[in-house]
């Protein structure tokens, strides 16, 4: 997807989006270039930017135009990246139930680390598909894409429903899924500039939060059906719910404005654009940290006691439920004060909700850090999309950068949970052998370090000052 400035956009209202923006509400001689990655100022702060700019190229008469910033068809656009986030990270936030009943061998014996690769796959094929495929979206096969990644999603779990060994559960459940999930990932994203310049942040927290609300659902139907009718038919079940659910974009969705050219896979110049390099070390980073906690929370209530086997595989849906207020009051508020402002902090609190799971001996302490991690989790999930647009000053190459970035940091994703699950079973595989200090110890790390570089990364645009919106 091809974005660029439109010309729609009245004067005097680019004149107040390039004012410089201070949290304290008054003026400043000194202008943000967040946007920019060489030593001319922009005059734009970092989220009127991003958003005064994210139009795509195209035919400015109908069905393009001025971007439309509400009206039903917008907020239609809305509802169906809703369902569609909630049918691709939603089930792969999913997989912390999974991973808890692989656990049990009741399907097929392979240890932590083993069973961690099928969630950590399946999110790097959403990625990675994401990547590969933003070019069919350029030429306007928005529909093909939906089509095929819900044939994907569907068919992958049809054959998850008939697997007994490991091998079989990662190419329906890694490869199959998240093949189908990174297809719907793409018009999922790429379709929200083109209906909001205004409050593209709050549309795409909205939207993001499907993935919660799948991530609180499909843990308990998961839960309830292998226990009343097995794995098989639970995961057939799933699938066609899925399939029901998937209708509902295709019926509503609609693609307003084709880019006026297709964009690249591979973007060089974003090897030696600093800031926006920084950016995607300081989310892979995050990410080691943040699929531990993902993987391995409910794992670790059942394997050390503290909960039943019910709570334990309930703890994934009060995860979810923690992360959809993560991922859109945060959102809101980084239209307010800056994206940058929000997700720093955010990385630094997933590091030291991990650390205190160390403490942790009890029903009500791994309940609050469950809920702790998924707030902060959903602000470090759904603002990187928001920074790749403020990072990227030729808007021609947003969508490329975007695909780009979340490629690279898919390599913290496949670090995270295998990294984590043979730190845990180092000693052993009982139950009693488990080195859950360990891996607290390397998620914790993880997420604060990339705090970290966020920080960083703040104070090489604006320096040290705090009232600023960056």
């Amino acid at each position: 997807m091809v974005i660029e400035s439109s010309p729609d956009v009245p004067a005097s209202h680019n004149h107040d989006l390039l004012d410089e923006e201070k949290l304290d509400g008054e003026g400043s001689d000194r202008q943000l270039d967040l946007v920019s990655n060489d030593g001319e100022k922009d005059s734009q702060p970092v989220e009127a930017a991003a958003l005064a700019e994210a139009k795509p190229t195209g035919s400015p008469g109908p069905p393009g135009g001025p971007v439309p910033n509400g009206g039903t068809q917008a907020w239609l656009q809305v509802l169906g990246s809703w369902i569609l986030f909630f049918n691709t990270w939603g089930i792969l936030n999913t997989f912390g139930v999974y991973q808890t009943y692989y656990e049990g061998g009741s399907l097929f014996q392979a240890s932590s680390s083993d069973i961690a690769w099928i969630g950590s796959i399946q999110a790097v094929m959403l990625l990675l598909t994401g990547a590969v495929v933003g070019p069919f979206y350029d030429r306007g096969h928005f529909r093909w894409l939906l089509v095929v990644g819900s044939f994907g999603v569907v068919f992958g779990h049809m054959m998850l429903s008939l697997c007994h060994t490991f091998w079989q559960a990662l190419l329906a459940q890694g490869f199959v899924i998240g093949i189908g999930a990174g297809m719907l990932f793409v018009p999922a994203v790429a379709i929200m500039p083109t209906y909001f310049s205004t409050k593209l942040g709050l549309a795409l927290g909205i939207a993001a939060s499907g993935s919660s609300t799948g991530g609180i659902i499909y843990p308990i139907m998961f839960y309830k059906l292998i226990n009343e009718i097995g794995f098989g038919w639970g995961v057939r079940i799933l699938g066609f719910t899925a399939l029901v659910l998937l209708i509902v974009p295709l019926a509503v969705m609609r693609m307003r404005v084709k880019p006026g050219r297709v964009r690249a896979v591979i973007d060089l110049s974003a090897f030696t654009d600093g800031p926006f390099m920084l950016f995607v070390l300081g989310c892979g980073v995050g990410f080691i940290g943040l699929y531990v906690g993902i993987f391995y929370l409910s794992f670790f209530g059942q394997a050390t006691g503290i909960t039943d086997a019910s709570l334990s595989f309930y703890l994934v849906p009060i995860l979810n439920a923690g992360s959809v207020f993560g991922r859109t009051l945060p959102n809101w508020l980084s239209d307010k004060i800056g994206p940058l402002n929000v997700i720093a902090p955010g990385a630094f609190m997933v590091g030291i909700v991990l650390l205190c799971n160390i403490a942790v001996h009890n029903v009500g302490g791994i309940v609050v850090t469950v809920v702790l991690f998924g707030f902060f989790s959903g602000i470090f999930i759904a603002l990187p999309p928001v920074l790749f647009v403020g990072l990227t000053k030729d808007k021609s190459k947003v969508g490329t950068r975007i695909g780009m970035g979340f490629a690279l940091v898919g390599c913290g994703v496949l670090a995270g949970g295998p990294g984590g699950g043979a730190i845990l079973q180092r000693k052993g595989s009982a139950n009693s052998d488990l080195d859950w200090t360990g891996t607290w110890v390397f998620g914790g790390v993880c997420a604060i370090a990339a705090g970290v570089i966020l920080m960083a990364l703040r104070c090489w645009r604006v320096g040290f000052k705090l009232m600023v919106k960056v």
